[in-house]
């Protein structure tokens, strides 16, 4: 997507333009009622800039500058003297409040991580509050990647700030023009993507649209293709999307909900997800958001966000025991291959539901459910692979089963990928494969991982680490090293050390371990602790409950489907690596007791990789020296993983 801002000229022109006319055009394209108070900074703002850009004739200067992973506008951007000065006016403030650089810092970042043209070039966010004090430039301090600590000053010194900086080195030529030109491809996190979306109900500024990876809007118009044809014919059908980890299935679903519940009210449509943490996380950040974007009350906001995401039990248990018609004519199924087993949910429902005649799985009675309607409607599965987590989650082949055996009727729109052997049941898919109402359309399939926009053959490395494929980990790892850091260690203290050196802005980190990392406690890791998900992945590094704390370490079933910017995954002897093969193990009572049974292993194996998937843009891994007193913790479980990875390629942080 090019840049966009409301105002943009070379700086000569934007000296002799009047600034009542600069303002109409601020107005016009603020697209919203204007409040007194925005017009007076503007106003101000405008001022200060024409005062403060006497020396720069040749530079260009950006008006409410658009940041769209954030879904922000930066007040100003100036390019001058080969920098890219990045500009948040704080308007009669007489402070330089932490929150206020912080926010000026992520717009800097963003725009170095994201566009194009900004990859390479000197950025330095200011700060201006306007009767503050200034700090002085001798402050200003490049990271590697050239972006400078942000800068604090006022209205009478921003002009010396920018002429000095401009003048205290040469840097290398910067065509505007040609910076202008280059693309912004934002890749947002689930929770800044569903916040942007909820507010502008689409994803044609945060979605990729770069010829390597597969366009989410693609998939979404392919689904409502379906969901159309349906319609229009009085058919059922059901769409599964499959994707990589990380590649946006869950935003996938959360677009499609909103723009068929925005364009076609009486759908219904709704995104449901057995993802606790995920549901919580996303419904709490959507709730505070509007509240504090429209001024009502807390409460008022959850009621419509409640709506809008539901936990997929709660659909689930309205319609057992009755034969009641949903309202919803489209559903959206997210982690669709963690539904349970038949086993499993008859299990749940006889005895935790009261209901002794279930005898169905998972998703033949949320199909069932579907299929009460007497004329149309579809449903959407989102399909990750390897990441079945829990006893009795079905991977694919429930689905297919129930509609072979139950729904042969249903019109049936899938990915090709879902085939793969990481999907499940693959002799039982190709079969299903070859009938002839299943529809195969490629892109109902997200190929490239948005999670990691350093990296986005991480997803690749992890499956080549965690299937024991060492040499094969090193090629790959050896393509993201550069742009993806991964350190290992056995020092907790250096682990933590280097979390809070890499996080700038409001990067937000954390510790991450397996459920099963029992014998961390020595460690201070207590994964027993229940963490809130809601407090720690959305509350600042001023509440002791929040990740930043490195104090609370959260497991696979507080993280699945959400991201953090940078991790230290804390290992344990439940995974380890000994005489060249991954042991499982369980740890009952006073001692470990080794894990036989094929399908727990394999959920002990998606336990790591999903907590190895979650750094957006680096991980550290911290593996305990154990000691040799300690039955449960002896070196053995623990020096052969770090060896492990050590041949994988990641070296040990110094």
């Amino acid at each position: 997507m090019p840049i966009k801002a409301y105002y943009s000229a070379v700086v000569t022109d934007f000296l002799k333009d009047d600034a009542e006319r600069i303002l109409g055009v601020l107005t016009r394209e603020h697209h919203h009622a204007l409040e007194e108070p925005q017009r007076w900074a503007w106003i101000q703002q405008i001022s200060i800039l024409q005062n403060s850009l006497t020396s720069q004739p040749d530079g260009r200067i950006f008006l409410e500058f658009y940041i769209p992973r954030m879904g922000k506008r930066a007040d100003a951007l100036l390019i001058a003297g080969n920098i890219v000065f990045v500009i948040e006016f704080k308007v009669g403030s007489e402070t330089h409040a932490s929150s206020s650089l912080l926010q000026v810092e992520d717009y800097a970042l963003d725009l170095r991580n994201f566009h194009e043209g900004s990859h390479k070039v000197p950025i330095i966010p200011v700060l201006v509050s306007t009767n503050a004090e200034s700090h002085p430039i001798s402050d200003l301090a490049f990271a590697e990647d050239l972006v400078a600590q942000p800068i604090a000053t006022n209205e009478s010194d921003l002009k010396s700030l920018i002429d000095n900086t401009c003048t205290a080195q040469v840097y290398s030529n910067l065509d505007i023009d040609e910076w202008m030109s280059k693309g912004y491809k934002p890749t947002p996190t689930i929770v800044e993507a569903a916040e942007t979306l909820y507010r502008t109900h689409g994803v044609a500024d945060i979605s990729r649209s770069d010829a390597s990876a597969k366009n989410l809007r693609e998939t979404a118009e392919s689904v409502s293709r379906v969901i159309d044809r349906a319609r229009q014919h009085s058919k059922k059908s059901i769409c599964f999307i499959t994707g990589v980890p990380g590649s946006g299935k869950t935003l996938a679903g959360l677009n499609i909900a909103t723009r068929r519940s925005e364009e076609h009210l009486d759908e219904h449509a709704v995104f449901l997800s057995g993802n606790g943490p995920l549901v919580d996380v996303l419904r709490e950040a959507l709730t505070r958001d509007k509240a504090k974007r429209e001024g009502v009350s807390k409460k008022a906001a959850e009621r419509e966000v409640r709506s809008f995401i539901q936990n997929i039990h709660h659909f689930r248990d309205e319609y057992v025991g009755n034969d009641t018609v949903p309202i919803e004519k489209v559903v959206v199924f997210d982690e669709a291959q963690r539904a349970w087993t038949r086993k499993e949910a008859a299990s749940f429902m006889q005895r935790k539901r009261g209901q002794p005649n279930f005898d169905m799985s998972e998703p033949e009675f949320l199909i069932s459910v579907m299929d009460r309607h007497p004329d149309w409607c579809t449903v959407i599965c989102l399909v990750g692979g390897g990441q079945e987590i829990n006893t009795g989650e079905a991977g694919i082949s429930e689905w297919i089963t129930a509609l072979e055996v139950r729904f042969p009727s249903w019109e049936v729109s899938v990915s090709p990928r879902i085939a793969l052997p990481e999907y499940g049941s693959e002799g039982q898919v190709q079969q299903f494969l070859a009938s002839p109402r299943v529809r195969s359309d490629e892109h109902l399939h997200l190929a490239i991982s948005m999670r990691s926009f350093r990296a986005e053959a991480l997803s690749d490395f992890i499956g080549s680490a965690i299937d024991n494929c060492p040499e094969d980990a090193k090629t790959r790892y050896r393509s993201i090293r550069a742009a993806y850091p991964i350190f290992l260690t056995r020092d907790l203290g250096f682990a933590r050390a280097w979390l809070r050196t890499r996080a700038r802005g409001t990067e937000r980190f954390g510790m991450v371990a397996s459920s099963g990392a029992l014998r961390l406690r020595p460690d201070g890791i207590n994964i027993k602790v229940k963490v809130d998900p809601t407090c720690w992945f959305l509350n600042p590094d001023t509440d002791v409950r929040s990740s930043y704390y490195l104090e609370d370490v959260a497991s696979e079933f507080d993280v699945q489907g959400l991201e953090l910017d940078w991790v230290c995954v804390c290992w344990d002897g439940d995974f380890h690596y000994r005489n060249g093969a991954w042991i499982c193990q369980d740890f009952k009572g006073t001692k470990w007791q080794s894990v036989h049974d094929e399908s727990k292993r394999l959920y002990l194996k998606n336990a790591y990789r999903v907590i190895l998937t979650r750094a957006r843009q680096g991980m550290v891994i911290f593996i305990p020296h154990g000691n040799e007193t300690d039955h449960t913790r002896p070196s053995s479980f623990y020096d052969g993983t770090f060896e492990y990875f050590r041949s994988c390629g990641i070296p040990e942080l110094d």
